[in-house]
């Protein structure tokens, strides 16, 4: 975990420790399930459901340990925010996709299901633990309690759940709660010469110039922000959900306070020691020394 800390609330929050990758109890899903092409992330293309070349028969990466030499980078990047162990071991009972053929395309349709699902969970649990969020503490837990009663759901009826419409109504409460973070945020800044408050949702940024940019309190949600340089810049309370961090030069700044900020995006970025991170992110091993 980072060493870096936040004066972020605490939240009774009971599912967050759950919302992480265990690929000892997954079956590889991800390296099958998920289909991709032949590109600066993946060596060769593959399709869905069908197993990567490099997938053992334990489930296990045989070339986890150099996986950027060889090539595969977008593997690094990924995040599966504990999808993988929940199908596995939850919706399919710890059978193995191998040994139950009948249910293997199953398994595999439902796994990007529960992926998106196990998403909103992350966000609306990190909602949760911020101060500035209690005014909708109420309909937040209710989110909280009908996304995590979905991903309980039997194969068949996960199968079925309109993902696209449950992630809009979420959506709404964590658009209002990045509202109150950076409402809060932006009224701090008002004698702040180096603030930059014109960039919204889906933003342009693309190679930008903005090292050592105060951007606390900015909407981000979507920007494009790939090979940007914001070293040194002040992202503390700035929106980055869904974010573009691919190469983004991130060394020295400051992203303690972020908002629903994953680690998809931190291992997608260049970073280094002086980087500072929300205390629930970990350093990626990538990330320069000096």
């Amino acid at each position: 975990m980072s060493e870096n800390h936040t004066n972020r609330g605490q939240s009774p929050d009971r599912s967050r420790s759950s919302l992480q990758g265990d690929c000892e109890n997954c079956f590889g899903l991800c390296c099958v399930a998920l289909p991709f092409a032949k590109s600066a992330d993946f060596a060769f293309d593959k399709n869905g459901g069908q197993p990567c070349h490099h997938l053992r028969a334990d489930s296990r990466c045989s070339i986890h340990d150099s996986l950027r030499q060889q090539n595969f980078r977008g593997c690094t990047v990924y995040d599966c925010f504990g999808a993988g162990q929940k199908v596995s071991q939850v919706t399919f009972s710890g059978k193995d996709w191998r040994q139950d053929k009948q249910s293997a395309k199953q398994m595999f349709d439902v796994f990007p299901i529960m992926w998106h699902l196990h998403e909103l969970l992350w966000y609306v649990s990190e909602a949760l633990a911020l101060p500035a969020s209690r005014p909708i503490h109420y309909e937040l837990r209710k989110a909280l309690d009908e996304t995590e009663r979905l991903t309980f759901l039997s194969a068949g009826s996960l199968s079925k759940v309109d993902v696209a419409s449950h992630r809009a109504e979420v959506n709404t409460l964590l658009l209002r709660t990045s509202e109150l973070v950076r409402g809060e945020a932006l009224r701090q800044q008002k004698n702040s010469p180096k603030s930059q408050k014109t960039f919204g949702r889906g933003a342009d940024l693309i190679g930008a110039k903005l090292k050592g940019t105060d951007l606390r309190g900015v909407n981000l949600r979507g920007a494009y922000l790939i090979a940007a340089d914001l070293r040194g810049a002040d992202l503390r309370m700035a929106d980055l959900i869904g974010a573009d961090l691919r190469d983004t030069n991130i060394s020295g700044a400051d992203l303690s306070e972020s908002l629903f900020l994953t680690q998809a995006q931190i291992n997608a970025a260049k970073g280094d020691r002086h980087t500072k991170l929300p205390a629930a992110l970990t350093r990626p091993a990538h990330w320069s020394k000096a």
